[in-house]
């Protein structure tokens, strides 16, 4: 009899044990469907397309640079970059916004959600594209030398620059340039105010884009009394987004597309950038 009751003991116990372990195992399945919403939310939440589309405009970081992004006379953001951004949104469904930026700090304009691109005309450098997602490159450049034309003569090598003071745009590639060289530089706010430091006797010289230089330096510019002389790289221009933003692969679609139909070499001709154009 006692043999019979401690065996009965046991396997009430056993009984309850295992009842035990199936009420605390039952909120498993629960718990991992929650889990898995919050990843898939989460995963929504980080989509810079639905940020920017719920919002309801593209943000875009620029400087005042011709001929990518300048001011008409109505006092509206034009250029190759500007017209494209505007085109750009207008497949996004939304409205575009145009910001200037200290280019020095463009970085933290994204990552703060201050803007929500930066389309000006932008080197891809290997710190740029650690930085940001970037689009495919759409236009070919260079850094180049500016200086007053009656003197151009004197500086048609890089040797030959080698005392000069040059002006550059703090951030840029020309400082990148000047500073590779060993050269002495000033830091300005934009490439814009480089060209202004020359024009003013201020510095000897400017490493400024090729493209900007074609528009605005020469017969026929604001700046009839400077020239561009030496070419020190070549380079390419992308538009940068925050790191893992999907829109870097819509934008690339959307360069293809343009491409293709023709608009986008039809709003390079207008700037006078055709040259400059990379085949998407």
């Amino acid at each position: 009899m006692k043999k019979l009751l401690a065996l009965l003991l046991a396997a009430m116990m056993v009984f309850a044990l295992c009842a035990c372990g199936a009420q605390e195992a039952a909120p498993a399945e629960p718990q991992t469907l929650e889990s898995d919403e919050t990843m898939e939310g989460a995963l929504v939440a980080e989509s810079d397309m639905s940020y920017v589309q719920d919002k309801g405009v593209l943000v875009v970081g620029i400087t005042d640079f011709a001929p990518m992004d300048f001011k008409n006379d109505a006092g509206e953001w034009v250029g190759f970059d500007a017209d494209m951004a505007k085109a750009f949104a207008e497949s996004l469904g939304v409205a575009v916004e145009f910001i200037e930026i200290d280019w020095d700090n463009k970085v933290l304009e994204l990552d703060s959600k201050a803007v929500d691109c930066i389309w000006n005309g932008m080197t891809l450098t290997d710190e740029v594209k650690s930085a940001m997602q970037t689009s495919n490159a759409y236009c070919n450049n260079a850094q180049v030398v500016i200086v007053p034309a009656d003197v151009a003569d004197q500086y048609q090598t890089v040797e030959a620059c080698a005392d000069l003071q040059f002006a550059v745009e703090a951030g840029s590639a020309g400082k990148a340039e000047v500073e590779a060289l060993g050269y002495s530089f000033t830091e300005v706010a934009t490439q814009a105010d480089a060209l202004m430091e020359v024009a003013a006797g201020t510095s000897d010289a400017a490493v400024i884009d090729s493209l900007m230089a074609a528009a605005m330096v020469g017969e026929g510019t604001g700046y009839a009394q400077l020239t561009y002389t030496v070419g020190l790289n070549s380079e390419e221009y992308g538009v940068g987004f925050r790191k893992g933003s999907d829109l870097a692969d819509a934008l690339n679609a959307f360069f293809a597309a343009a491409y293709a139909d023709g608009s986008m070499m039809a709003a390079a001709e207008t700037y006078g950038v055709q040259a400059a154009v990379i085949a998407q």
